[in-house]
């Protein structure tokens, strides 16, 4: 039987699995030359729809903290990557996207005083190393710009990941995944008119695109991201995060018919083997001793109910 802590990861694997969809969907449905144009119909009908859902605002403090991770998780990361996807191969971008895991790690550390372990360290530069093998190109060229955008969008995704550990908050899962998408969206829509111009008309098969990166690719897949944030040491998520090259490689494979050498079935071993390792409950220390168990006796109390609700009866 499956632990809970394996369903938690199973769940929440599925968030960037379907985020490996979303080349697919851009290349086959959207309209060209509109990535800034598909990043706000991802994030604000979506994040609009889960607040109409759950009928839930922000209070007090998560006014500005919905919208600090709604610009680190959403707007921030979507326009950095815009501008490393164009100034990059995409190969590049995605193998300097891969040392996310290994950021998140050191914040982590830092931040929520989580152990940063030679196997978290090791895992992580596999990880690299793998999405490299996986997407890189012998003739992809190197652009500093590009570069920068591409390791910033890393860095701002990492810090909205241990921000939305560290900033828990009552409200209902949907209400503030519904917050930081409605947050990040509203931010992109200036830098899309901006930069993209008035949207285009939009074919049945436009409306198609935009509404599975609305309703799958956004509302249910950061749903599951974020709940696994909540329940799941933050650098054990973003591991999760590498099976996204992973299948958009294989769906290039499965769909449209696109070659799969030696290397890159290296890469998908290497990169499964880094997520497997990190996903691996970590053992006790064996210098601290496990606590005595209690004698039970007639005279002893009932459990609390919080003690009842820690223990999941």
């Amino acid at each position: 039987m499956l632990s809970k802590r394996t369903l938690i990861l199973g769940v929440t694997a599925l968030a960037p699995a379907i985020w490996g969809t979303t080349y697919l969907v851009t290349t086959e449905l959207l309209p060209p030359q509109r990535p800034l144009l598909a990043a706000v119909v991802r994030a604000l009908p979506a994040g609009l729809l889960l607040i109409a859902v759950t009928r839930r605002l922000p209070s007090g403090a998560w006014w500005w903290r919905a919208a600090v991770l709604g610009a680190l998780n959403i707007g921030f990361f979507f326009a950095l990557l815009f501008v490393a996807a164009y100034r990059l191969p995409g190969g590049v971008a995605a193998t300097v996207g891969a040392v996310q895991p290994l950021l998140v790690a050191a914040l982590s550390a830092g931040v929520l005083g989580d152990r940063l372990t030679p196997r978290t360290v090791l895992a992580g530069a596999a990880g690299v190393a793998g999405v490299g093998l996986l997407v890189l190109r012998a003739d992809a060229r190197l652009d500093g710009v590009g570069v920068v955008a591409a390791l910033g969008g890393a860095v701002v995704m990492a810090v909205g990941v241990v921000l939305s550990k560290r900033w828990s908050s009552s409200a209902p899962l949907l209400a503030t995944t519904g917050w930081q998408l409605a947050a990040g969206g509203l931010l992109l829509i200036p830098v899309a008119v901006l930069v993209e111009g008035p949207p285009p008309a939009l074919t049945t098969g436009n409306l198609a695109g935009y509404g599975y990166l609305t309703f799958v690719g956004s509302a249910l897949a950061y749903a599951l991201w974020f709940r696994g944030i909540r329940a799941l040491p933050p650098t054990t998520v973003t591991f999760l995060g590498l099976l996204s090259p992973l299948v958009a490689t294989a769906l290039g494979w499965l769909v449209l018919d696109q070659r799969l050498t030696a290397a890159q079935l290296l890469g998908g071993a290497v990169v499964l083997a880094a997520i497997v390792t990190q996903s691996r409950r970590p053992r006790p220390s064996p210098d601290i001793a496990p606590p005595p168990a209690a004698t039970a006796s007639p005279s002893a109390a009932p459990p609390s109910a919080a003690t009842a609700s820690n223990s999941g009866g």
